[in-house]
């Protein structure tokens, strides 16, 4: 269980966090040098040198939307330019890719960011650059929303690049692209030109993401733990019907993929915040305010209690709880986790994700004793990041959190000699989430408005 530090606070982090901005200079700048545009883009390191993973190309928007972070957090004029240029280049082909569920890791990370900052008025007021960010941001989440099975119910999901029998819970995440699209007010045009309401669809997913993928302890789920995450789920396409978890990333149906369980963590967390802004007469036609809010809460808590029991002390997980060499680390919840242990990786993305995810609820939330808890859990995850063995701090290595893991079913992640297991080495999606952490967090301690990828014009 995470041994929560009542102590921390975002302002007492602001030392280690300006450490953090001027590692991660270096490491954007080391990348843009040995992944220039045209090659592949980067995915993870091996030996400290961020390469390539041929699957999807869902990180390239990282790559791009972390110079824009950099600017976000520092104000260097540098950063900004590389994430628009590169943005404008490079980032067309992700919004009208109709083969995955992840637009939102690469276009709300690169265009929306771009759109953010401009009303935020932190980049100049140009209305061309605006309505070229703003239809790229409607393009993405009609495309996204585009990609959809329909359950029993006659609700339905975005599905995976697996298949429209696959449920993924990561996808609650790129629902960010539906939600941009929709407070832009563009909609999805179907056959015989029918208008597909895309918060309708935002709502669907994150309810059945929330029925099908998280357990509770209770009713269908009285035989298992709750909290606990699914990966996957499938789905019998011909009638709509549940038939069972999976997973792709993690150990087992039945265990808890770490980086999914984060990815659920952030991604209801999110979609609270934005709801807020929401009216009343959008929501009623849906199941109205209180039920959606109730069932994103219900599913909020539970993620965010099961990583705080079932995480070491110091706020890491291991890749999978039910990764099958943690019984011989012993008790290993009751002491900080072992990246260099001989039986079973950390994951450090999984928790960059997740403290990002514990600070929102925690904020959201507001006050009291749960408020608190959540908040603080979050702040001594990042806490934990922001220091070795975590934070990377060779010039000679490319990334910027180490101890990240990709796919250790398919042993893609790279051992390094002496060790039985994959460690000391970076992800893009983790270093970017520990940069929005990292955002999130500074503006707190500054009393800055927050960091929300929706951020009306001002």
């Amino acid at each position: 269980m995470i041994q929560i530090d009542l102590q921390l606070s975002p302002g007492g982090l602001l030392p280690k966090l300006d450490r953090f901005w001027s590692a991660s200079a270096q490491c954007i700048e080391a990348i843009e040098t040995t992944c220039p545009p045209g090659s592949a883009s980067p995915v993870f390191t091996v030996e400290g040198r961020y390469t390539a993973k041929g699957w999807t190309e869902w990180t390239q928007g990282f790559q791009y939307g972390s110079a824009l972070l950099q600017f976000d957090a520092t104000g260097e004029q540098a950063f900004l330019d590389l994430g628009r240029q590169r943005t404008v280049e490079l980032m067309a082909p992700h919004l009208t890719h109709i083969g995955v569920h992840d637009h939102g890791f690469n276009n709300i990370s690169t265009y929306g960011n771009l759109w953010r900052l401009m009303n935020e008025g932190r980049i100049d007021e140009v209305q061309w650059e605006r309505n070229f960010y703003e239809l790229a941001l409607k393009v993405t989440g009609a495309v996204q929303a585009a990609r959809w099975a329909t359950t029993r119910d006659g609700t339905g999901y975005v599905y995976s690049f697996n298949g429209p029998q696959s449920l993924f819970i990561d996808t609650l995440r790129t629902l960010r692209t539906l939600a941009v699209s929709h407070q832009l007010g563009h909609t999805l045009s179907g056959e015989q030109d029918e208008k597909i309401c895309l918060l309708r669809r935002l709502i669907e997913h994150a309810t059945n993401s929330a029925r099908y993928n998280i357990w509770y302890g209770e009713d269908r789920d009285v035989y298992d733990i709750r909290g606990r995450t699914a990966h996957e789920s499938i789905f019998n396409t011909s009638s709509g019907d549940y038939r069972c978890p999976s997973t792709q990333q993690g150990y087992s149906a039945f265990s808890t993929w770490t980086r999914g369980l984060a990815w659920a963590m952030l991604g209801y967390a999110e979609q609270l915040e934005w709801l807020a802004t929401r009216s009343n007469s959008e929501l009623d036609p849906l199941g109205g305010r209180e039920t959606i809010e109730a069932t994103f809460l219900k599913a909020a808590r539970a993620t965010c209690d099961f990583y705080i029991d079932q995480t070491p002390t110091c706020g890491i997980p291991y890749w999978d709880t039910g990764a099958p060499g943690l019984p011989y680390l012993g008790d290993y919840l009751s002491r900080p986790a072992d990246p260099l242990n001989e039986h079973e990786p950390v994951d450090s993305s999984a928790a960059a994700i997740a403290a990002q995810g514990l600070v929102r609820f925690g904020k959201y939330l507001g006050e009291g004793d749960e408020a608190t808890r959540y908040m603080q859990a979050g702040l001594t995850v990042l806490n934990t990041l922001l220091d070795e063995p975590y934070l990377s701090v060779s010039p000679e290595h490319q990334g910027l959190i180490l101890h990240s893991v990709y796919h250790r079913p398919n042993g893609w992640d790279h051992i390094p000699a002496g060790q039985s297991v994959p460690c000391g080495e970076s992800s893009m999606w983790g270093d970017y989430h520990a940069r929005e952490a990292a955002l999130y967090v500074g503006r707190l301690a500054k009393q800055e408005p927050d960091y929300k990828f929706f951020t009306p014009q001002t």
